[in-house]
């Protein structure tokens, strides 16, 4: 089949950008024609939180990208959706994360569908974003009223897809496997490279540092008592998309400052796995959220995952089975942080691991996205 998928991919970087593109070497794989339009511009620079939405790694060879969208620009609109109507693709992919992108993909989805033809199909991070405003709703709708059919990746999104439409077809699949950012290193090769001892249990946060994912939460929690902050360091990995103060405030108030290592800076593709074979337990204390990518990292590499009772978290974490699912309170983690620091052998869990990761192929995906026969869920 002719695939194009519309939307974040190399020169920009992060999740989404990962995503597009390992879904399009499964398509690929398959022997489909796969085509990714991104972005010209993906957010104007006051929009942005970060430092660069640029990736400093070299452009996928294997990869048909073009740089073609102004997320703000309604005539580039019209243009982009002109040309690939043009093209007759039998499917369009669009990935749906925030209502700022609703009236450009929107309208673009509208524009390609008059071809009579093409499928516009969206894979849903969040219907309703983390950080909600009040033109949500408008946006929103306007989005979900140009697709035919939704993937949903958890069922929290997928309730919340059916407050904006109770007819359209969609099919819960779960996020697949983050399998591209490489192999599992030895502990020993991974503490060498960070700089740090081997012989540390060692706590991960990792990802973008949004109030919402929690750090504050876990930063309490690992300073209990019942921790030995010699023996067990948490380590904190990502960028701060927000106000650092805080975070640096807690540091004192808590007597962290030599227990907790930060690596707050983007941590780039490449350096992935040796983050998470540093890691003996991955900690996501979040406060809201759908789905998280970081989990399918986790699985990967086989690690252990402390996560907490939002979203689809718990959907894709058995509590007890391949790690910790506790209540959104400091007391919670800091009660589950303790039971691993007593016994922070992950071998226990990774019978469960193994069980839980066969659960998420890529094939899974595309085989949703390419079923025109879909039925709702």
């Amino acid at each position: 089949m002719k695939i194009v998928i519309i939307g974040t991919a190399y020169p920009y970087r992060g999740g989404i950008a990962t995503f597009n593109e390992r879904l399009a070497r499964q398509f690929q794989a398959e022997g489909h024609d796969v085509r990714i339009k991104t972005f010209t511009l993906q957010y104007p620079s006051f929009l942005f939180p970060g430092k660069t939405q640029y990736s400093e790694s070299p452009a996928p060879a294997d990869l048909s990208i073009t740089r073609s969208v102004n997320s703000c620009n309604p005539f580039n609109w019209l243009r982009v959706g002109r040309k690939v109507r043009q093209m007759n693709p039998d499917i369009v992919i669009l990935k749906f994360w925030l209502p700022y992108m609703a009236p450009c993909l929107g309208t673009i989805a509208r524009i390609i569908k008059k071809n009579r033809h093409t499928q516009v199909v969206s894979i849903l991070d969040n219907v309703i974003p983390h950080e909600p405003h009040f033109w949500d709703k408008w946006m929103i709708d306007y989005f979900v009223r140009s697709v035919d059919r939704f993937v949903a990746m958890s069922e929290s999104v997928a309730g919340d897809l059916r407050l904006f439409t109770s007819d359209k077809p969609c099919l819960l699949v779960r996020h697949p496997l983050y399998d591209n950012f490489g192999t599992l290193l030895t502990k020993q090769e991974a503490a060498a490279k960070l700089g740090v001892e081997p012989d540390k249990t060692y706590l991960l946060f990792f990802g973008l540092i949004r109030d919402y994912k929690g750090l504050d939460l876990l930063m309490r929690a690992y300073a209990d008592s019942r921790i030995d902050k010699e023996a067990v360091k948490l380590v904190v990995a990502g960028e701060f998309y927000g106000n650092e103060d805080k975070y640096n405030a807690l540091l004192e108030e808590l007597n962290l400052r030599n227990s907790v290592i930060w690596h707050t800076h983007y941590i780039p593709d490449e350096e992935v796995a040796t983050y998470f074979s540093l890691a003996d337990l991955i900690v996501q204390p979040y406060k809201s959220a759908t789905q998280s990518g970081v989990t399918q990292i986790a699985y990967h590499f086989s690690k252990p995952m402390l996560v907490t009772r939002v979203g689809g978290l718990p959907e894709i974490v058995p509590d007890g089975k391949v790690g910790y699912v506790t209540d959104v309170s400091e007391d919670a983690i800091a009660a589950a942080l303790a039971d691993f620091a007593a016994n922070p052998a992950p071998e226990r869990f990774t019978k469960g691991i193994a069980e839980e990761k066969a659960r998420y192929g890529w094939d899974k995906m595309t085989n949703a996205i390419l079923n025109t026969n879909t039925s709702s869920i």
